[in-house]
């Protein structure tokens, strides 16, 4: 009888574990889906958060994934092109899933670094080189903005004369400029101004904001009544050219309008928060493979105009019918470049 107890208090016992080391299994097994908020996400930005442009548009996106997602997305501000790769290679280094930059000029030294930390996924914004399994470049198709500002500059011009400033000469910049340029003076000849040009200048700098102003007045002294600029701080010094001299600014990649609607009536406001949502939401659900160049654009309604009491319904109506044919495959914008 005692050894028929003892060999079922064996049994007992010996099920209890089994049991156990089943039940620890499984929590092991569920746990090793990573919660969204655990995800290691940090945004590098070549300028300030405020700037009301480039770095603002890109910061909304760590916002939006924050309170929208639930993530714990980092960012940094301000980092110079000096620190590029070594700020890459901290955040390897410490094991970030995400490592996200604002800007093509991020490019080349995501590139370098990202051989080394195969685990973390490289997302450079307006980047293109996705020569290695851990790079995902997003490409918003910034031309397709340019359009939309060009529609709204050619309808607003008062002399058919355009001033455009770009902060650096990269394939980007280069190809949303010519997007804007003729397109605005497409528009003004239709409306009467024979001889509607535009003038373009690079600063070579994208934080300067005296530069800015300085340039932006040469080209209203060559008799520009519209000003568009692409680069970041030195941008608000164009706009304040505009302010002082009564002519107007067309913004560009966030909602300038607030700065002074009287001057900048109109803006196309870069919507990135979807697209970081989406990148990051489809990467964690293990839909954005790496090693490819995703592109998006106004199909995707990324882009937004914005507009003040100062454009016309008419010249809404025009911006809306110019979207709509544009999603519809009424125009190749490639052939501007």
């Amino acid at each position: 009888m005692k050894k028929f107890l003892v060999f079922l208090l064996v049994l007992v016992m010996s099920l209890s574990l089994f049991a156990g080391g089943g039940s620890d299994a499984a929590t092991s097994s569920d746990s090793g889906e990573k919660a969204i908020g655990d995800y290691k996400i940090v945004l590098i930005l070549p300028g300030q958060v405020n700037d009301q442009g480039w770095n603002a548009s890109n910061y909304a996106g760590v916002v939006m994934c924050n309170e929208e997602l639930g993530t714990n997305m980092e960012f940094v501000e301000n980092v110079q092109p000096a620190d590029f790769e070594s700020t890459f290679r901290e955040y390897g280094e410490r094991g970030y899933d995400i490592v996200m930059a604002a800007g093509s000029q991020f490019d080349e030294a995501a590139a370098r670094v990202a051989a080394s930390y195969p685990n973390t996924r490289y997302m450079i914004v307006n980047g293109t080189n996705a020569s290695l399994d851990n790079l995902s470049p997003l490409f918003p198709k910034e031309y397709e903005a340019s359009y939309i500002a060009g529609i709204i500059a050619g309808n607003i011009t008062e002399t058919g004369k355009f001033g455009m400033i770009g902060g650096e000469a990269n394939q980007a910049m280069v190809n949303l400029m010519a997007v804007y340029g003729k397109t605005a003076v497409e528009i003004a000849k239709e409306r009467g101004f024979a001889d509607a040009s535009y003038n373009l200048a690079y600063a070579n700098s994208w934080s300067n904001i005296a530069l800015g102003k300085q340039m932006g007045q040469v080209m209203i002294d060559d008799g520009a009544d519209v000003l568009f600029a692409y680069a970041n701080e030195l941008g608000l010094g164009t706009i304040n050219a505009a302010i002082e001299s009564g002519k107007y600014f067309v913004g560009y990649s966030s909602d300038q309008t607030t700065i002074d609607p009287n001057v900048v009536v109109a803006s196309v406001d870069f919507q990135f928060a979807n697209m970081y949502k989406w990148a990051i939401e489809s990467y964690i659900n293990g839909e954005l493979p790496g090693g490819v160049l995703y592109e998006v654009g106004i199909n995707e309604n990324i882009f937004v105009p914005v507009y003040t009491d100062n454009i016309s319904q008419e010249i809404i109506d025009a911006v809306d019918a110019a979207i709509e044919e544009y999603k519809a495959g009424g125009k190749d914008l490639t052939a501007l470049f």
